[in-house]
């Protein structure tokens, strides 16, 4: 497993757009084979912060994802709505065990 971290933060009329085009490309992002979970959070406090958690099942699914059409839409339709640019950070997995990772479909 290969967990990835990637925080946005988007400009504050764009919170709506954003989590529509995330949205989507998460459930779109499931139907991946290398891709074991997508979660979406949103900060409360915050609500243009946002934390995106993408749980691949190998070292070589983040690159395919990043070939697919709904990851190339979703790349193009948020740009413009990032108020600063998106970072990631890349975990491994120690707890749960990896099939605790999965999404049920």
């Amino acid at each position: 497993m290969l967990i990835v971290i990637v925080n946005v933060l988007v400009v504050a009329d764009g919170i709506e757009a954003f989590k529509a085009a995330t949205l989507e490309n998460a459930r779109a992002s499931l139907e991946e084979p290398g891709i074991a979970r997508f979660d979406v959070i949103q900060d409360r406090d915050e609500p243009t912060r946002f934390v995106l958690i993408e749980v691949y099942r190998d070292e070589e699914a983040p690159a395919a994802h990043k070939l697919t059409p709904h990851y190339l839409t979703w790349r193009d339709a948020v740009a413009p709505l990032m108020a600063t640019p998106r970072s990631s950070h890349k975990f491994s997995n120690l707890t749960p065990a990896d099939a605790g990772w999965e999404m049920p479909r």
